[in-house]
């Protein structure tokens, strides 16, 4: 019990600190958002709210201004289902990618972030 109290309380703590330290989101020309826009609609981010590798991702998902879809996989039945149904496994953050040859599923932050500066830190 008290090591339950321990992990709520450093999770907020981490989400405070995220809160209070957040980048600013990345500026574009309109047409270069809009872009951006269209092309992460394909994108969802199932994540757990308090955890350090999905508040890293988060961050990094706000500075490049990327309006990615949060999923809780911790709080949302459904959501978990999927993440257990698609990626094979409940593990966060997970980045689902709609593409035209299917769907995607990629894990680990590092990965997630890498992917996300490749495609979208150069749109201007």
């Amino acid at each position: 019990m008290i090591v339950k109290a321990l992990r709520v309380g450093v999770g907020q703590l981490i989400v405070l600190g995220d809160a209070l330290t957040r980048p600013r989101p990345q500026q574009r020309s309109a047409q270069g958002q809009a872009a951006v826009d269209r092309e992460a609609a394909a994108l969802s981010l199932y994540q757990f709210h308090a955890c350090p590798f999905c508040v890293k991702t988060r961050r990094a998902i706000h500075r490049l201004n990327v309006p990615v879809a949060l999923r809780d996989a911790k709080g949302d039945p459904q959501a978990r289902a999927e993440l257990q149904a698609g990626g094979g496994k409940v593990k966060v953050p997970c980045l689902r990618i709609e593409e035209a040859g299917g769907t995607r599923w990629m894990y680990e932050s590092s990965d997630i972030i890498a992917y996300l500066e490749q495609r979208y830190a150069n749109v201007a």
